[in-house]
């Protein structure tokens, strides 16, 4: 792994003691606030109280901002910054990766039978794909910006902090790591009936685990590779917009959340496969500013 110095500092083969224990703890203070304030969300989003789903998405960050604090490790290692040309040049993968995703595996869906491709009802008068396409273009734009409220809390926590800490304590695995957890963060509400589930729920957590320890990796590496948290928190927010306003939304049938959604059988293996690919190019860790 290609490296260059900067906020972020990667460690040495030989380890760096002191900077292993800090991580570590600063670790240890973000899973301290994390944990109360997602049970304290998980209660609020049970009884549909206002706002608290926006609660629960914002934990995260302010766990992070929580452990800088105690810690005070500043926010330089952010990386804020946009990155310059790396950033620019990850903004198609950004704009098409849930595209290319969604194609493939509700593609395959809709194309088997197995999943009716069904247009919501709208007050635009057009054929089933024109409103596709039409609703598609709009969420990767608009979409995408207005789903920065939500996935710049989730991504300052995760990818803004977790992820660089988990790399700077020697964690095995990080990447894997990272996903693992964010994952498993996401199963209460789905345990609730209040988010992705199919006929089978252990099923339906099964393949969540896979499509989100998968996507951790593939947002993940673009944070690393580019340097600047701000491409994380656009493919985040893309495929909100895409997956859950777009493919979702013309996906319908009794099992529909068994082959698709993001428990779905078939967003799974595509995830997973994309993950597996895109592991096999080295991944250069750039500075972070």
């Amino acid at each position: 792994m290609n490296t260059t110095t900067g906020s972020f500092t990667p460690i040495p083969r030989e380890g760096n003691d002191e900077q292993i224990r800090r991580a570590r703890k600063g670790l240890l203070y973000f899973f301290a606030m994390l944990i109360p304030l997602s049970i304290l969300s998980y209660m609020l989003v049970s009884k549909q109280t206002p706002m608290s789903v926006l609660l629960l998405m914002w934990s995260p960050a302010l766990a992070s901002i929580f452990a800088r604090i105690i810690m005070r490790e500043g926010s330089a290692d952010i990386s804020l910054r946009f990155g310059g040309r790396r950033f620019f040049k990850s903004l198609p993968f950004i704009l098409l990766f849930p595209v290319m995703i969604g194609l493939v595996a509700y593609g395959t869906a809709w194309a088997t039978g197995l999943v009716e491709f069904v247009a919501p009802d709208t007050f635009i008068k057009a054929s089933p794909v024109v409103k596709f396409i039409g609703l598609l273009v709009a969420q990767m734009a608009v979409g995408t910006v207005i789903g920065i409220l939500t996935s710049f809390g989730e991504e300052l926590g995760w990818r803004g902090y977790m992820l660089t800490r988990l790399f700077q304590a020697r964690i095995p695995s990080p990447m894997l790591t990272s996903g693992i957890i964010w994952g498993l963060w996401h199963l209460p509400v789905m345990f609730m009936g209040l988010y992705y589930s199919g006929p089978n729920l252990a099923l339906s957590a099964l393949l969540f685990m896979i499509s989100c320890t998968s996507m951790s990796y593939v947002i993940g590496r673009v944070r690393m590779t580019t340097g600047s948290l701000w491409p994380a928190v656009l493919l985040h927010a893309c495929w909100n917009a895409v997956i859950q306003d777009v493919f979702d939304a013309f996906s319908q049938g009794k099992n529909a959340l068994l082959w698709t959604g993001e428990s779905g059988v078939f967003v799974a293996l595509a995830l997973l496969v994309a993950a597996v690919l895109l592991s096999f190019k080295k991944m250069h860790v750039r500075q972070l500013y």
